[in-house]
């Protein structure tokens, strides 16, 4: 059983269907790959299993319990965690501060004596945003702000993470960082699920990929199975010489 599996996502806007009968399994201790097109319902997907979008079809669960009808923070509070494709920071606080929020958060959920300060720090170290920590949000480059929201993500003590386009605004140097950070925050045990179009880092750092296309999946394995199959290379990637 994988801890985050959402099974058989159906998701209809009007006549449209955003998701046919999807299936993605996130199990702990790897990165997993969700990959398409534009449009081919990557985001309407995670915001199913956020519990932002119910599904007209098909089940969430995590950890083995249903969540499909568990509000949003409800989901948080059973170790779920996310990122989004537009950056949702608070940027004119610093750097520090914002990553004191997820575990703030946390901390009222808990009631706990949980001392938020330190763990912050010990997070700002092990994303490498410590030198950066006492700087505004507003005035760092959007690589590095995706970073603070990861990091944001992890004072929450997710065992779920959800990446909705980290790498976007990366330089080639801050991409392979943030795909070190990945392989090591997965051999600690999280379970992730990566959206990425970046498929340099996709290739790296996931152990198995689903490729959906208009909002059906046409391929789910390793990534040289993937980066070879007919379907995924006229979908979306183009000939293998250009992967």
């Amino acid at each position: 059983m994988a801890h985050l599996e959402a099974r058989g996502i159906s998701v209809r806007f009007g006549g449209k269907a955003a998701l046919n009968d999807t299936t993605v399994l996130v199990e702990r201790g790897a990165v997993t790959g969700l990959i398409g097109p534009n449009g081919a319902g990557k985001t309407t997907l995670f915001n199913v299993v956020c519990g932002l979008q119910a599904p007209n079809a098909g089940r969430v669960l995590l950890d083995g319990d249903d969540v499909t009808r568990k509000a949003p923070h409800r989901r948080a509070r059973h170790g779920l965690a996310r990122t989004f494709q537009r950056l949702e920071l608070f940027t004119s606080l610093t750097v520090r501060d914002n990553v004191r929020v997820g575990g703030d958060i946390h901390k009222s959920w808990t009631r706990g004596r949980r001392d938020t300060a330190a763990e912050a720090e010990r997070v700002l170290e092990l994303t490498g945003l410590a030198s950066i920590a006492d700087r505004e949000v507003a005035e760092i480059p959007t690589g590095q702000a995706r970073v603070v929201e990861l990091a944001r993500a992890l004072m929450t003590r997710p065992t779920a993470l959800l990446l909705d386009e980290p790498a976007a605004g990366q330089t080639d140097e801050e991409t392979a960082a943030f795909g070190r950070l990945l392989r090591r925050l997965a051999g600690d045990g999280l379970a992730i699920c990566l959206v990425e179009h970046d498929m340099t880092l996709v290739m790296d750092v996931c152990e198995t990929i689903h490729v959906l296309d208009y909002g059906r999946t046409i391929a789910v394995g390793p990534p040289e199975q993937v980066r070879d199959d007919p379907a995924v290379i006229e979908a979306y990637l183009g000939t293998p010489e250009g992967v």
